[in-house]
């Protein structure tokens, strides 16, 4: 019999985030999180911004969630797919994250989201530390 996966939830964004090696975590100038390695953010709880909005309203989002990717190909397939619920605007063009609204973190898994999480703190940890964590993980880049 099948698993059926957990749904993902703000609460794992904080946990699985914190869970990662090095990590720090700071706030931004309304008390929103930004978890960082090495001094570089790679998980960060955006304040409502004119680019995110809901597009009926004109309201802003005041859940966004940005997460760094390792490349402009993990953008694309993360935004391209329709069974998820990344998404991008275009103050992002050129920039390696996704964006996705907390209201809709449970749209996926939890072990999902920890691949998301884990794949944005690789993408700006040091090589030294992200070759140590997927050593110890018996995991090879992906």
């Amino acid at each position: 019999m099948a698993r059926t996966p957990r749904p993902a939830a703000v609460e794992d964004v904080h946990a699985l985030a914190l869970a990662m090696p090095h990590v720090t975590v700071v706030h931004g100038g309304r008390g929103n999180p930004v978890y960082q390695v090495g001094g570089k953010s790679f998980v960060f709880f955006r304040t409502p911004r004119a680019d995110a909005k809901d597009p009926e309203t004109g309201e802003r989002y005041p859940d966004v969630i940005v997460f760094w990717v390792e490349s402009d190909a993990d953008k694309t397939a993360l935004v391209e797919d329709a069974s998820t619920p990344f998404f991008t605007t275009p103050h992002f063009d050129g920039h390696p994250s996704v964006l996705v609204r907390a209201s809709r973190l449970g749209e996926i898994g939890r072990d999902e989201l920890a691949e998301v999480v884990q794949d944005a703190w690789l993408a700006q940890a040091s090589s030294r530390r992200a070759s140590a964590w997927l050593a110890e993980h018996q995991l090879g880049r992906y």
